[in-house]
């Protein structure tokens, strides 16, 4: 072989290498954009193909829209109705947003004679479960000892860090795992719903805890977060003992919860600031008012403030199967208390459940006082200034006469 062969063949060498060198390259980069993509959307395809579809058929665009698909139909309540756990599908199975009124009583008086709010609850009352948007079923892998669940809003971020950083955020205590999750619909706001969207899914890309359906957050929808959670726990959650739920302003004390824990047993536990005998309220200008048509009763059974409260893990998968024995009511709280009526379960009433602040003069230094909050399980109405203070202080080396004989 001449020089000159030697040479063109050393060149072409060196060609084919250059090549090769660049070629693998550009693979390496393809596969490394591909693969944070797919990490990307491991957290936001729920999210973005939810928006993507309500673009499409303006899912939250009107009254039509504000009460969704029902999937199933409620069991006839009778007197010798057996509730037992659930047994259903392994997965969240609610995948299309379709319903319509239900007009059958729109020519009744009573109906003509309501308030516009109440007409569209029971319009659509009949459209009970919704598609899930974002879900983390992997919450209640293995054995969860509590699981703390927060009701909450899109735009009330500001609460659920401050509950993150302070006595929700997941730990284990002697062995015994806490979990933390929030509850939320989509936004109310039509124009600003697409940015919420996107921060609340930047929100759970960062810290994984929030489970959100498509359903509207509004004060009557508050009974939907009962029952898609009932549903959701009865779905996912087999090995969680207890669980806590509560608001998004409220203080809790989880060493004092396992203390209580810890002397309790039963399958059947459910315990809180619980209400007997409440009567129904009437005053139109009121929060809560109920019109007779809806709820001619006397009195309401008895039901736990919805601030906060305990209860078990049998008992949340029973309640799901009560609670689809029912119709669904405005008051997410008088709704729970109804279904425990249907399991024949009474709730317990325990002093270390504040709800309604810890004594009934709003404006009582005992209020902010930490000795008692170092005593509470639950004290209802803190925003987050307050709940990180009087955190730092039950917190510090705060020396008390004795602890209240609560527990």
């Amino acid at each position: 072989m001449s020089v000159r062969d030697r040479w063109r063949l050393y060149k072409r060498v060196c060609l084919m290498f250059l090549l090769t060198v660049v070629t693998l390259t550009v693979v390496h980069r393809g596969n490394v954009g591909s693969g944070a993509q797919l990490h990307l959307n491991k957290y936001s395809r729920q999210g973005a193909a939810a928006e993507r579809l309500s673009q499409r058929k303006g899912l939250y665009g009107g009254p039509e829209r504000f009460w969704k698909v029902r999937r199933h139909s409620p069991q006839a309540t009778t007197e010798e109705l057996s509730v037992t756990e659930y047994s259903g599908p392994s997965v969240w199975d609610v995948t299309i947003s379709n319903c319509t009124a239900n007009n059958n009583f729109t020519s009744s008086e009573w109906f003509a004679g309501l308030e516009s709010n109440f007409k569209q609850f029971l319009l659509y009352r009949h459209c009970r479960y919704f598609p899930i948007i974002i879900n983390h079923p992997e919450k209640c892998d293995g054995e969860i000892y509590l699981l703390i669940v927060i009701k909450s809003i899109i735009t009330q971020h500001d609460r659920r860090e401050v509950i993150r950083k302070t006595w929700g955020k997941e730990q284990e205590i002697g062995g015994k795992k806490v979990k933390t999750l929030f509850l939320l619909g989509v936004s109310s706001n039509e124009a600003e719903k697409a940015n919420h969207q996107k921060l609340l899914e930047y929100e759970d890309y960062i810290y994984g805890d929030i489970l959100q359906w498509d359903f509207m957050d509004s004060f009557f929808n508050l009974t939907l977060k009962e029952t898609h959670f009932l549903k959701w726990f009865s779905t996912y959650c087999s090995k969680v003992r207890y669980i806590f739920k509560g608001d998004d302003d409220v203080f809790v004390s989880v060493q004092n919860v396992l203390e209580f824990l810890s002397s309790t047993q039963g399958d059947s536990l459910f315990v809180g600031d619980v209400i007997f005998k409440a009567r129904p309220i009437r005053k139109k200008e009121n929060k809560y008012y109920i019109p007779q048509a809806l709820y001619n009763k006397t009195h309401y059974p008895p039901y736990a403030g919805g601030g906060g409260f305990l209860m078990a893990g049998p008992l949340a998968r029973k309640l799901y199967g009560a609670c689809e024995t029912l119709d669904l009511y405005p008051i997410d709280d008088v709704f729970l208390g109804m279904c425990l009526e249907v399991l024949q379960v009474t709730p317990i009433k325990h002093n270390a459940f504040k709800t309604f602040g810890l004594v009934k003069n709003k404006a009582s230094k005992l209020n902010k006082e930490p000795c008692f909050f170092k005593s509470m399980i639950v004290v209802h109405k803190l925003l987050p200034p307050d709940l990180i203070a009087m955190w730092d202080l039950v917190n510090s080396d705060l020396v008390c006469s004795q602890k209240a004989q609560f527990l």
